[in-house]
């Protein structure tokens, strides 16, 4: 996967550099939620006590808050003159690793409970695809700030 995704970023062509954009963004979202599981898993042998459906709500809305915020800096990111293309729209993707992995990491926590990891686990879902939907818009960005 590595070489793939370094064969595309030496490409240069926007097409290629948005495949090795979401190439680092799946990766980097797998290095910050890894750790998740197994320490949910954990924290599930304390037999944590039920969350109330508010506080699964809040929860909800913090990870939901917190995951647009990576996405904001992606954006602004991308828009960064100084450096070439590739680097503008690489960190983009990879600070956009964070959105999903925020709520996710949340709902690991909350394995003991599954209405919270489901709610949790939905908006980390949905900000991956914003994430990985934003791609190819930071590249063509990065692309005209430069170009």
């Amino acid at each position: 996967m590595l070489e793939a995704l370094a064969r595309d970023l030496h490409a240069g062509a926007p097409a290629d550099l948005t495949r090795a954009a979401r190439r680092a963004q799946a990766l980097a979202f797998a290095a910050l939620a890894a750790p998740g599981v197994p320490l949910g898993l954990l924290y599930l042998l304390t037999r944590p006590a039920p969350l109330a459906p508010a506080w699964v709500a809040a929860l909800a809305l913090l990870g939901a808050a917190l995951a647009l915020l990576p996405l904001r800096l992606s954006r602004r990111a991308a828009r960064d003159p100084a450096g070439p293309p590739a680097r503008a729209a690489l960190t983009a993707a990879l600070q956009a690793a964070a959105a999903p992995a925020v709520p996710f990491l949340l709902g690991c926590a909350c394995l003991a409970q599954p209405a919270a990891v489901l709610s949790l686990w939905s908006v980390a879902a949905l900000a991956f695809a914003l994430a990985r939907a934003g791609v190819p818009g930071w590249v063509r960005e990065a692309s005209l700030r430069r170009g």
